[in-house]
């Protein structure tokens, strides 16, 4: 999953990095609000952390614009501001959560899961199509009557796949949803995380659309 994080704290933002990283998202870092805003604009993200004190706009006008312009991703706020105002104006202006500086990196994330879960409509935690499932709280993965644990990219790989089952997903997508600014992407490196997690769940777990990409089938 694709995440922009806006912060202009380097130690917080560098911790932060490495926190959703070692998470399985792919994480591209913004830290100020015109940056931000460009970014939005022009790629898509299936949630944004967002700071309130920005250098250059505040993080509440940074959020009044973006979702004035109807972009739609999930935003958390992440700030040190813990005055009710700073709460009650996030969420009126449409972040889908709130937490105050210093914050346990486990206790963001799960808050992200939840946040995401609620926008891809799904209401337990662990994703399924019925005989594969998948728990984002542990990166483990069941298919049939095998269990495995994931690494970090094919955990990634493969809920990008099951949270829409039966639909494709092109290579250039599978890419955008595992690799942030800046990583180096190897012309087989899907095709080799597609082999890794058929080698430990099964060879049908992921189906090739010849000339168009891969799938996960529905129930």
């Amino acid at each position: 999953m694709r995440v922009l994080l806006v912060e202009d704290d380097a130690m917080i933002g560098e911790a932060l990095m490495q926190a959703l990283k070692d998470a399985a998202y792919a994480a591209d870092w913004c830290r100020d609000g015109a940056a931000a805003i460009t970014a939005v604009t022009t790629h898509a993200y299936d949630i944004v952390l967002l700071d309130l004190g920005l250098p250059d706009r505040d993080g509440l006008d940074v959020l009044k614009a973006h979702r004035a312009a109807g972009r739609r991703e999930p935003i958390i706020v992440v700030t040190a501001r813990d005055a009710v105002e700073d709460l009650i104006g996030s969420l009126d202006l449409g972040a889908d959560d709130f937490v105050v500086k210093p914050f346990e990196v486990g206790e963001l994330l799960a808050r992200m899961r939840a946040v995401i879960r609620r926008h891809a409509g799904v209401a337990v935690p662990v994703l399924s199509n019925g005989r594969l499932s998948l728990d984002p709280a542990t990166h483990e993965a069941r298919y049939g009557d095998v269990t495995c644990l994931l690494s970090a990219r094919e955990y990634a790989l493969l809920h990008a796949l099951l949270l829409r089952p039966g639909a494709i997903l092109s290579r250039d997508a599978l890419e955008h949803q595992l690799y942030g600014w800046g990583e180096e992407i190897e012309s087989n490196a899907i095709d080799f995380l597609i082999h890794s997690v058929r080698k430990k769940l099964g060879a049908d777990v992921i189906r090739n659309i010849r000339g168009a990409g891969w799938l996960v089938p529905k129930a």
